[in-house]
């Protein structure tokens, strides 16, 4: 892919690891490899690549460990993509995105998906590096306060229909809302916004809770 960074795959699964190389590889795509997380980290650090696909139960050092070190050395100069075949809970993913992933894949994996997200994930780089260090305002600035009232009943579990009787909408209208929150934090899943309103403080669980 001409000038673009290699991709750096991280798991201790061999056969897993070579699948996804080849998948990358065949789409143009440079790759480098790691079993374990010192050697993840000490890979990231010398080449800086442009991706990083990681597997969380990784030995010695964690993938959540490897993420965070990568997001404190690099920033957003970097992506970082959790595949895991263990970790796979909506808890899981949550809290990989919490510690600084893009996105969270888990095993088994649809190829057409992979490669989907790998792209987007890429483009993120790039518009991260070409905006360079100029401010620009939280992700979440551009939500209503409506639509921040649904992030933060999302944010304490509830579901489609005790968010609708809580703030006394329809059902229909909490889709549409939940919709608009995603689209405008530029994500595709509700763990996902939930991770982001908790780094930005969008939202603060504690504070308040269903009604009984």
């Amino acid at each position: 892919m001409g000038d673009t960074p290699p991709i750096l795959v991280a798991d201790g699964d061999r056969a897993t690891r070579r699948a996804v190389c080849r998948l990358l590889r065949r789409i143009g795509y440079e790759t480098i490899e790691a079993k374990a997380g010192p050697e993840a980290l000490e890979l990231a650090m010398r080449l800086q690549p442009a991706l990083v696909i990681l597997e969380v139960n990784l030995e010695k050092v964690s993938g959540y460990e490897v993420c965070r070190e990568l997001r404190d050395a690099f920033g957003g100069d970097i992506s970082v993509i959790f595949l895991s075949g263990q970790r796979t809970t909506s808890s899981d993913r949550v809290a990989g995105l919490l510690v600084g992933a893009d996105d969270y894949i888990v095993k088994p994996f649809d190829p057409d998906e992979l490669l989907a997200r790998v792209r987007a994930a890429l483009r993120r780089v790039v518009v991260h590096s070409t905006n360079g260090n100029d401010a620009s305002p939280p992700v979440g600035a551009s939500l209503t306060l409506r639509e921040r009232e649904v992030l933060r009943l999302l944010a304490q579990g509830a579901n489609q229909p005790e968010i609708a009787a809580a703030l006394v909408i329809s059902p229909k209208t909490v889709a549409g809302h939940i919709q608009r929150v995603l689209t405008k934090l530029g994500v595709h899943s509700r763990a996902h916004a939930v991770a982001i309103a908790h780094q930005q403080g969008l939202v603060d669980v504690e504070a308040h809770s269903l009604p009984a």
